[in-house]
């Protein structure tokens, strides 16, 4: 989970530094974490933030979220909530290892059994022509054995088999053009080191191949870790497009004879 400083939960969030201070002043924003005389925030309170900002747009005024917040934490509401922040981002300060209920590292399931989904299902047909699965013994199976484990974890295969496929569906031609940007960023160096339309002779094989390596692990690295980021950053937004719908259908609402 990300940290911020106070300026930089402000860049992030769009909320002044003076606001944030002032949030936090009048109980609508958790305490940060303190180290000495430093304080950092996290994503929980990114999420606080833009739900406030939510509820702002949505005709609630500040005096109205502050006796809303209290509530909610005196009652059952903030059980609620913080159990889908936890589900959503993360446990707060944690540092993103899974841990089992009794406290022990859980151990990965077993991959690579067949799915429970028929292999005359749509899905299944769609699963085997994007390369994503095979039939094997009449049963479908993930090729990617990560994949596998991941959805035998699931009470329902083909609710995760619907995931995946929109997943790969929806990131297919993103995907595409990023390896066309890595295949682009590859060519330019190859040239640059031996220049262009050049051959390179059998010694320097070694070295070609060496680059080509080192650019799959940098793309492989970028992107991985863009997407994480991007992952959490669109979890956040939604997480509080979320709280705040809660927030509103619990509430009446706003009196409109009571000034922002």
């Amino acid at each position: 989970m990300a940290e911020y400083r106070l300026d930089d939960l402000a860049r992030v969030s769009g909320v002044s530094a003076r606001n944030i201070r002032a949030y936090r002043e009048r109980g609508l924003l958790d305490p940060p974490r303190r180290v000495g005389r430093s304080a950092y925030y996290d994503d929980y309170h990114l999420s606080q933030l833009r739900t406030i900002n939510q509820l702002l747009r949505r005709g609630f005024n500040s005096a109205h979220i502050a006796e809303f917040f209290t509530s909610m934490r005196q009652g059952a509401d903030l059980a609620d909530i913080l159990g889908i922040q936890r589900a959503v981002l993360g446990p707060q300060g944690g540092t993103g290892v899974e841990v089992a209920k009794n406290g022990s590292s859980p151990a990965p399931p077993a991959g690579g059994r067949g799915l429970d989904i028929s292999p005359d299902s749509d899905e299944a047909r769609t699963l085997i022509s994007y390369e994503l699965a095979e039939v094997i013994d009449n049963a479908v199976v993930l090729v990617d054995p990560t994949m596998a484990e991941i959805v035998a974890r699931a009470g329902s295969h083909m609710l995760y088999v619907r995931a995946l496929l929109r997943i790969f569906e929806g990131t297919r031609a993103a995907v595409d053009n990023v390896a066309s940007a890595f295949v682009h960023a590859l060519t330019q160096s190859v040239t640059a080191r031996f220049g262009p339309n050049y051959v390179p002779r059998p010694d320097e094989m070694d070295e070609l191949t060496g680059i080509v390596q080192d650019y799959r692990d940098l793309g492989r690295r970028v992107v991985r870790d863009r997407l994480d980021k991007s992952l959490q950053e669109q979890m956040v937004t939604a997480l509080s497009e979320y709280t705040a719908d809660v927030l509103v259908s619990r509430q009446l609402e706003p009196k409109n004879d009571v000034a922002r």
